[in-house]
């Protein structure tokens, strides 16, 4: 039994704590943390109600003041801390775990605030420190990247002598209702789909206009989607932890009602990421625009359809070309019906509870800093199913993407 502490409270906070609860025999003591503590004490109320977990707290805290975390981490005396705010706060609450001495995992890599850079660099910088301090960071143990890197590895582990082409398919083929909205936050969103797209051939990055490159793909039990190409941040990692990929896309869908409110949002300037003067005030558009879209985390009651992603996969085994597609499809009805959210923060946040499990028990360890796709596939592929994402193979199929 252990403690740990989550910071976030958002969708995908809301389903950790919900799935950490769920197993009190590995998660005996959580606090949960966040800026607003009043959306952290509802998070635990229906937890508490739900789970009839006995030791769960809440606590505010400021993730981008590493003495205000370093003083919150120490006072509760968790093993780890399962970091699911914002992708800003990454290098803070790393920080604060080094000070104080504990484990750490996240969702999504580290990008500044005043640049929409999406790279690994700064955090595998950390690489040594934790190394010295006997502590584990797992970078990206969410759906995508997250499970993406563990299905590439059990598919390099079971399946292949070398991985040549790796295709990451993402559909959401699903309906909140809404005339527009983002499925987790829309800074975050916005900033990911709309910069230029990028993929990794013969060695070099090649870069691509934002939507530039699409192409129809047929999802399991969804069908044919108009998917575009983008680029994606586990590229990054996988391409230099299998160093046999001649070619790495990600594929992600996109209706075109979605892009044409994006193109009329960049055109009026709101996905701005530079302050501007309005009355006096300085506020930054897509911070503005982010406070009068529905909020993510409460798309969910009335959300139907169901995810779809995976990796689809050409390589060689034992001197003969193969193909592999393993994925996993989640229906937003039933994740709302466990946690009270949508099927996108589900696939994000049972991962990060499962990556949090596997470092408890023992199955993922080592002192630095790593990516998912280092760590053993097999203890998390035999969890994830039983933690609510079965996943699914086909071996030797028509993969689509030969070309």
């Amino acid at each position: 039994m252990s403690k740990v502490m989550i910071i976030g409270a958002g969708g995908v906070g809301r389903v950790v704590a919900y799935k950490c609860a769920q197993q009190p025999d590995v998660f005996s003591h959580i606090l949960l943390a966040s800026r607003t503590k009043s959306k952290c004490d509802a998070i635990a109320e229906d937890v508490r109600k739900d789970t009839g977990h006995a030791h769960f707290e809440t606590a505010g805290v400021d993730a981008e003041n590493v003495p205000e975390l370093v003083a919150l981490i120490r006072s509760f005396n968790p093993v780890m801390v399962i970091h699911v705010a914002l992708p800003y706060q990454d290098l803070t609450i790393m920080e604060a775990c080094l000070q104080a001495g504990v484990h750490y995992l996240d969702t999504a890599n580290y990008e500044p605030k005043d640049e929409a850079r999406f790279e690994y660099s700064w955090q595998w910088a950390l690489h040594d420190r934790f190394k010295e301090a006997g502590l584990t960071a797992v970078l990206g143990c969410g759906f995508d990247p997250g499970v993406t890197g563990v299905f590439t590895a059990h598919a390099a582990k079971h399946h292949f002598d070398e991985i040549h082409y790796l295709d990451i398919i993402d559909a959401n083929a699903g309906s909140h209702g809404k005339a527009f909205a983002t499925n987790f936050n829309p800074e975050i969103n916005i900033r990911e789909v709309t910069q230029k797209g990028k993929f990794w051939q013969d060695g070099e990055w090649k870069l691509t206009e934002p939507h530039e490159i699409s192409r129809l793909v047929n999802y399991p039990n969804v069908g044919p989607k108009r998917s575009y190409l983008i680029y994606h941040e586990e590229l990054e990692s996988l391409v230099k932890h299998f160093p046999t990929i001649r070619r790495a896309r990600f594929w992600m869908t996109f209706s075109e009602e979605y892009l044409t409110h994006l193109r009329v949002i960049q055109n009026i300037g709101m996905a701005g990421i530079e302050p501007i003067l309005y009355k006096g005030m300085e506020i930054v558009p897509l911070e503005f625009l982010k406070a009068v879209l529905p909020d993510p985390g409460e798309l969910g009651e009335n959300y139907t359809g169901q995810t779809s992603i995976g990796c689809r996969i050409r390589g060689v085994k034992d001197g003969q070309e193969k193909t592999y597609f393993i994925w996993n499809n989640c229906q937003h009805q039933d994740a709302y019906q466990e946690t009270g959210t949508q099927g996108v923060s589900y696939t994000t946040g049972v991962p990060a509870m499962l990556g949090a499990k596997m470092m408890l028990q023992g199955h993922w360890s080592g002192a630095g800093v790593f990516n998912v796709e280092q760590m053993n596939p097999d203890p998390f592929l035999a969890d994830l199913g039983v933690s609510g994402l079965p996943w699914h193979e086909e071996v030797n199929g028509d993969i689509e993407f030969n070309d």
